[in-house]
């Protein structure tokens, strides 16, 4: 039994300051470079640059960018929901504002250094518990762990650039701090507690969940020991909701008394000292969190459909993957890189538990990670940083089982060895997947040519129509506003989006007047979600009411304060049939109505007969058919789209059966066919994007270029 133990319990292994920062920083330029992949393979495409440089590859980060872009010049027009309160768009002004580099460089960057951040706590973690290399080679994983590398990339400019850096530290401020007994450490963690708050709220649960847990873990075994209550009591201030400048002069007030009254505190002055933070901490936002946390408020997210008094609206959780649950496998390698590389780490994390007993409280973090499974897949990469250093910790071990294995001469080398080559094998799944990881920028140069134009053509208070996963970048390059975003998207907001974009010209018209006008009036006027809005305008009581009045050319709309435009990019036509969720059901009940006929086809083959579009859908060459599955029907139209030299878009148009409800359009410089039924080709994104078919008294064209076009609404 000794001899396992003393296998299972690596040596202490503490380099000179000097060597450590060597390996940190070692570790810190991999990390770099790994994220530089992405660049390579881009770098000379030149339909994903802007100004000179590679855009952004997710839609939240043009949400900060604004927020930054308008700190930087000082003003941004009022209800815009631009994000100039938020704690990356303020840091990434800051840095702007210092920085000898462009805006879009610091943005794309920004992702790649903070993000490789994570080693350093991941290294200093493991230096508390004297073992250097372990965090050497967690650093190498962890910085780079399939899930973490996804949502730190170069380009990937979001929040995740820090939300699991502050964290880290924070419980590394908490493992010094207990590990030293120092009071001069005291003040480390309540520190990185606020700011990792402060970053993100959802953190909070993190910051808590240690909290608690050092908290037990004091009560089972250090219950005597006074500098836990000590550093407890000055920690517990942090987690509270009292103003961060409150937070802190309290904090110094106690880090203070301890200090210089250290010999005159006796054990009952100590415990009652962190008796009154506890209450404060009860008082000020602990007992909210607990109650939440008993209710199940975060582990338990129901996601149910928007109710707004008697309206039912599609809930737009069920439509983003990042919530759903999700395969182990996926899970598995989401956290580690590989199913076998995972279940080590969770070895190898409980052993380093077992050894080291304090790195328990790294546990909520992990657990965190976990709830992935049911939560959604963004919530793994809280738990990569301690299973890297699990498996790690794993190699470590099984390396002194092989050293053992070997005589004296070679076993130092043979145990090397086995780090080098199980350190590598844990790290090729990753380095592969990231690779293949070709993820494209959330734009291109066209579609933002497109949105520069606008800018320039709109002012600051006018309103753009498009589905939400476009607002941020919307309003990010053409500096407008617009009705739903990515943090503006409940049913209520999005069913008036989705009802203009998949109806007629004239209902669709009416639409955006009255969701404009209202939104903006709910600023002042508070009056409940648009489509209510609309029904205290108009006196309808039944919105299905409402829906039908919409198609009337005489319906009494509010006063004109502000135009509004409609941008229609060609690739929102893959994902018409999730827009027409939000807006084809029955407000009353929220059922669904009718599903449409649609679908798009980029690969497809002839032959003398047919057009197979695959699914099981051909077009018949004789007699103007459709075969869709077994079920042989006329065509209404089959029409052809094509540009030509000058951009000019040109349409040969076939007359079938004019009572068909199905219609066939080929996108000839598309390469793609378009089937759909009667009520998505009269619809206003069929008729303006593909067909350009405005209704002149309703729209009038701004932009019309191959990939997104612009309208003007006139009414």
């Amino acid at each position: 039994m000794n001899k396992i133990k003393e296998t299972l319990h690596l040596k202490k292994n503490t380099l000179n300051i000097k060597y450590f920062l060597v390996l940190m920083l070692m570790a810190f330029i991999f990390s770099i470079l790994v994220r530089m992949i992405w660049v390579d393979q881009f770098s000379g495409v030149d339909n994903f640059k802007w100004n000179n440089q590679l855009m952004i590859n997710t839609n939240d980060g043009y949400f900060y960018a604004e927020g930054a872009r308008d700190i930087l010049a000082g003003t941004h027009q009022d209800n815009d929901l631009s994000p100039v309160s938020q704690p990356l768009s303020r840091l990434t002004a800051f840095l702007a504002s210092i920085l000898p580099i462009s805006f879009e460089t610091l943005i794309l960057y920004m992702p790649t250094f903070f993000g490789s951040l994570l080693i350093v706590p991941i290294m200093l973690i493991t230096r508390i518990f004297k073992q250097d290399m372990v965090g050497f080679v967690a650093a190498l994983l962890g910085g780079i762990v399939w899930s973490y590398y996804n949502r730190t990339m170069t380009g990937y400019y979001d929040t995740d650039l820090l939300v699991v850096v502050l964290p880290t530290f924070f419980i590394w401020g908490v493992l010094y701090s207990l590990s030293h007994e120092d009071s001069d450490s005291f003040l480390i963690a309540p520190l990185f507690a606020i700011a990792t708050m402060h970053w993100h709220g959802g953190l909070v649960h993190i910051v808590n969940g240690v909290f608690i847990l050092t908290l037990i873990y004091t009560f089972f075994y250090e219950k005597h020991n006074l500098y836990y209550y000590k550093f407890l009591s000055i920690l517990v201030i942090a987690l509270t909701t009292l103003p961060v400048l409150v937070k802190v002069l309290f904090m110094i007030a106690l880090v203070t008394s301890f200090h210089f009254l250290r010999d005159k505190l006796t054990k009952k002055i100590v415990i009652s000292i962190s008796l009154l933070s506890a209450f404060i901490y009860l008082v000020f936002g602990g007992a909210d969190w607990i109650i939440g946390i008993l209710n199940n408020a975060y582990i338990t997210r129901i996601f149910a459909d928007d109710v707004n008094l008697s309206l039912h609206y599609f809930g737009v959780v069920g439509t983003v993957r990042e919530v759903g649950s999700i395969p182990f496998e996926t899970f598995a390698n989401r956290i580690s890189g590989h199913t076998l590389t995972f279940w080590l780490s969770i070895v190898g994390y409980m052993l380093f538990i077992w050894r080291y007993k304090l790195f328990i409280v790294t546990f909520p973090m992990v657990i965190l990670g976990f709830f992935a499974l049911q939560g959604g897949l963004r919530f793994t990469v809280f738990s990569v940083p301690f299973m890297a250093i699990g498996i790690s910790y794993f190699i470590f071990i099984m390396a002194n089982i092989v050293e053992n294995l070997f005589a004296d001469n070679i076993k130092e080398y043979a145990k090397y060895g086995f780090i080098v080559l199980a350190t590598i094998a844990v790290l090729y799944p990753n380095i592969m997947h990231i690779i293949a990881y070709k993820v494209p920028t959330v734009f291109n140069k066209e579609e933002v040519v497109v949105l520069d134009k606008l800018g320039q053509i709109a002012t600051r208070e006018d309103y753009v129509l498009s589905w939400w996963d476009y607002g941020y970048p919307i309003r990010y390059y053409a500096d407008v506003k617009t009705l739903v975003d990515g943090g503006k998207h409940d049913g209520s907001s999005n069913f008036p989006v989705s009802f203009a974009l998949l109806n007629n010209q004239t209902a669709a018209a009416n639409m955006l007047r009255l969701d404009v006008e209202f939104t903006e009036l709910n600023f002042s006027k508070p009056c409940g979600p648009s489509i209510e809005c609309m029904l205290k305008h108009s006196n309808i009581k039944n919105p299905n009411a409402l829906v039908s009045a919409l198609n009337s050319k005489t319906l009494q709309l509010p006063t004109k304060t502000r135009d509004i435009f409609v941008y229609l990019p060609n690739r929102m036509l893959n994902i018409l049939p999730t827009v027409d969720l939000f807006s084809n059901l029955d407000l009353l009940t929220g059922k669904q109505k009718k599903r449409p006929l649609f679908f798009v086809s980029k690969s497809f083959t002839e032959d003398t007969t047919s057009i197979k579009l695959g699914n099981g859908v051909q077009v018949m060459k004789q007699g103007g058919k459709i075969k869709i599955g077994n079920q042989l029907v006329n065509l209404n139209q089959f029409i052809v789209t094509e540009y030509d030299s000058k951009g000019v878009l040109h349409k040969n148009i076939q007359n079938i059966d004019p009572t068909s409800q199905v219609f066939v359009i080929f996108m000839k410089n598309y390469n793609q066919f378009l089937v759909l039924d009667r009520r998505l080709y009269n619809s206003l994104f069929i008729q303006l994007f593909v067909l350009e078919n405005a209704n002149k008294d309703l729209f009038e064209p701004v932009i019309l270029s191959p990939l997104a076009k612009v309208y003007k609404l006139k009414i």
